[in-house]
């Protein structure tokens, strides 16, 4: 891989996909995307003003074509690359696309596209093939080898091993197809609060999916081609999955990583999990709730991306750990300000009763009121900024987890979604406050079901009661249980969890209601045993009472009045039968 630094021009319309791949590599060193763009018209306007100031200033275009799933945007693509390739012949072009059908790649390859990845190639390969083709190399990912060099020789007929490359390429699309499914197979599973059946049918499908891994590897290579491969012939017992190995991941530990790179790593895990649906699913309402679903994921993102440019200036700056600390309230109010102003737009303005109000100044003046109800309340940031910025381990629910470990991971993922999500409710909070029932934010922002002046204020009835929960039961019974709630993404929508984490400080600062409620969770806890067993006592004696002594007794009066009924109708009939008798 060449040391030259690598300046790319990235085009596709999938506005999740430019933002994931444009945080993942600002990770990566000796690498820039100059522009990120949705169509090919804007590219060449780049591309033309590029080449009049410095025309080495790209030397990669990196391109989907088109949306990758029509005809249409396929043979524009197509045409775009002749285009590209006309005005730009120097120029490398690597395809990255979603597409595999064979006949396109190879009329690709015959106009002059220098390379092709598939959408959801690992970033380290991905990174390779992007300097394989900038450096004058190509890479086509359907080949026997990924990578293809110009100088190695081609495979003949007379290759000890017929067919090796026919099949060989059906194992790697396979397996690349059975990789990706497992992927997501296995994210979903080690999302919290995931009902029961739906991880019974996800483990399952695990299980199948190694299962057809392993088979897949064992019906297409044969013994010689392993050990031309170097594949390791392994026993079916080693390679058949377990019922533990489909609930959990392996844990593979790699090397230790650049803050950096663990950032863009975990950065691009939250994005992919933002395309999942953004409803509540929770019983408390989010101030978020209010917005139309394609608004909540553009605020999230808007809020990542800030996240990101918070931390390289932390980076730059030098911070040290113990400053964290110190300086925790002040980044997430810098966090959501800078948010509100980029969402809103710095210099927007809304006419009310004849009044231009400019939107960002008016929220901002909420800062006092939203940095008490929500964004002091965010919990364990300081150990994320650190995790990020110092690689320290993460000590969640009384675990100590290593920097590189999944587990760590996932409870950092956790973390970063409460904190998205958690910033984006102290964006919303303000509009609420100020501007709730205008009509032209409801026709920018609100879904639907909450446009009509009645639901806008029961909404806010909902949050008002919310907020007087959480400071008075809710936020002290989770001081007293030592536990933190956290919002995160799930598959089925916005779910909640709670970790376990030390809050012994925050305990013995708690005054008036919340310490009641406190009091009344210990009285509680002190004596709910004994009454429990008090009332066990007494509904066994309550039982015995009215079983052994009011049931016997309204037995035995029962039985002696059957008894005095079989006598009198005895007596009645003797009584009879003499009076009958002749005398």
């Amino acid at each position: 891989m060449s040391d030259r630094p690598l300046k790319l021009l990235l085009i596709d319309q999938d506005p999740i996909f430019r933002l994931g791949l444009q945080v993942a590599l600002e990770g990566i060193p000796n690498l820039e995307a100059i522009a990120v763009v949705e169509t090919d018209t804007i590219a060449l306007q780049i591309l033309a003003e590029i080449a009049e100031k410095d025309p080495n200033q790209v030397n990669l275009v990196v391109l989907e074509f088109g949306n990758g799933r029509s005809t249409t945007s396929q043979q524009l693509g197509l045409q775009f690359c002749r285009q590209l390739r006309a005005l730009y012949p120097n120029l490398p072009i690597l395809l990255l696309s979603s597409i595999q059908e064979q006949g396109l790649l190879l009329a690709a390859k015959s106009i002059g596209v220098n390379g092709y990845c598939p959408k959801g190639t690992p970033l380290i390969e991905l990174v390779a093939a992007m300097h394989e083709v900038a450096d004058g190399g190509s890479y086509w990912f359907q080949d026997v080898k990924p990578i293809i060099n110009p100088n190695s020789p081609p495979f003949t007929p007379h290759s000890p091993l017929p067919f090796f490359k026919l099949r060989n390429n059906l194992r790697l699309s396979g397996i690349a197809n059975i990789d990706a499914t497992l992927a997501a197979v296995t994210a979903q599973l080690q999302v919290p609060g995931l009902p029961i059946l739906d991880r019974a049918i996800l483990a399952g499908q695990r299980r199948e999916l190694l299962a057809a891994r392993w088979l897949l590897n064992r019906l297409l290579i044969l013994p010689q081609e392993r050990t031309e491969e170097n594949i390791p012939v392994a026993d079916e017992s080693s390679l058949t999955p377990s019922l533990s190995s489909s609930i959990q991941p392996r844990q593979n530990i790699s090397p230790l990583l650049s803050p950096v790179t663990l950032q863009s790593a975990l950065f691009t895990s939250c994005i992919t999990k933002l395309q999942f649906p953004l409803r509540n699913v929770t019983d408390i309402p989010l101030e978020i709730d209010i917005f139309r679903e394609d608004k909540k994921r553009e605020l999230l993102y808007l809020i990542l991306q800030k996240l990101a440019e918070q931390l390289d200036e932390l980076r730059t700056s030098q911070i040290e750990i113990n400053q964290l600390y110190e300086l925790k309230n002040t980044l997430i109010r810098d966090l959501w300000q800078v948010a509100i102003t980029d969402f809103f737009g710095k210099f927007s303005r809304i006419k009310i009763v004849n009044q231009n109000i400019e939107i960002v100044n008016l929220l901002l003046q909420n800062t006092e009121i939203v940095q008490r109800d929500i964004l002091n309340r965010i919990p364990l940031v300081c150990e994320l900024y650190s995790y990020l910025l110092f690689q320290t381990e993460l000590n969640i629910n009384n675990i100590s987890y290593p920097v590189v470990s999944p587990e760590s991971k996932s409870q950092a993922l956790m973390i970063l979604e409460n904190l998205l999500i958690q910033v984006a409710n102290g964006v919303v909070q303000p509009l609420l406050n100020s501007l709730a029932d205008v009509e032209e934010i409801k026709q920018n922002f609100y879904g639907q079901q909450l446009i009509s002046t009645r639901e806008i204020e029961r909404f806010r009835n909902e949050l008002s009661w919310k907020y007087r929960l959480k400071n008075y039961i809710n936020e002290p019974k989770a001081v007293f249980e030592s536990r933190y709630e956290l919002f995160v993404i799930a598959p089925r929508g916005i779910a909640n969890t709670s970790v376990y984490a030390p809050r012994n400080q925050e305990l013995v600062k708690l005054s008036n209601i919340p310490l009641v409620v406190t009091l009344l969770l210990e009285f509680s806890d002190a004596i709910a045993p004994r009454l429990k067993s008090l009332l066990s006592f007494l509904g066994s004696g309550i039982v015995f009472i009215l079983t052994q002594i009011v049931g016997r007794g309204l037995g035995l009066i029962g039985r002696g009045i059957l008894q005095g009924i079989g006598s009198a109708s005895s007596v009645d009939k003797n009584f009879r039968r003499n009076s009958d008798r002749p005398k």
